[in-house]
């Protein structure tokens, strides 16, 4: 289960850093409010979560139009949240608009693309919020994978989100072109 903390005032990027490197297993985000969201990361999650950042990476390396992220990348999203999705992608423009500085702490704008990966410790409603929040802070597509309900929800602004129930794979054109991301190796492993 994630614990939030509503503290008495908003963590630093500085100490987000610090306790992720004092801390390895959890996952540590802030929220828009200033709480701090704690998650362990089981291995169950972690294997599904490289699954979907290894395709990701795959198909980036294969198009060089930008540059994927792993789970432990957190992103300082404009409306003051620090969030670390489970596999991320940054069009090579928007990237290398970032200073060096910029790029070596938490990068500061939203991934183009973000993907979620619910483990035990995360809510669908929770994940749903995640999504809603990665939208209106610039992404232009946020998926959703539900391992254990089978199921994938494809977000994009403006839009209703696409549902997929048992699906054996997704499309995610145009905002990935040629992307395909496979879900066997997720669901089943």
């Amino acid at each position: 289960m994630a614990i939030r903390l509503d503290l008495a005032r908003r963590v630093s990027d500085e100490e987000l850093l610090l306790l992720a490197e004092r801390n390895p297993g959890y996952q540590f985000e802030r929220s828009a409010k200033g709480e701090l969201v704690v998650s362990p990361t089981g291995g169950e999650s972690g294997r599904r979560s490289v699954a979907v950042a290894g395709q990701l990476w795959v198909w980036n390396r294969r198009t060089g139009l930008g540059v994927a992220f792993g789970s432990s990348t957190g992103f300082d999203l404009p409306d003051g949240s620090c969030l670390s999705p489970d596999a991320s992608w940054v069009s090579r423009g928007r990237w290398e608009e970032l200073s060096p500085d910029e790029r070596k702490g938490f990068a500061p704008l939203c991934p183009d693309a973000v993907f979620e990966v619910r483990s035990p410790s995360n809510t669908p409603a929770e994940l749903r919020a995640k999504m809603r929040a990665y939208l209106a802070n610039g992404a232009r597509l946020a998926v959703l994978i539900d391992p254990e309900s089978r199921t994938v929800e494809v977000w994009r602004p403006g839009r209703e989100p696409e549902r997929y129930e048992d699906p054996e794979s997704v499309a995610l054109d145009p905002e990935l072109p040629g992307f395909i991301l496979e879900l066997e190796p997720v669901f089943d492993g």
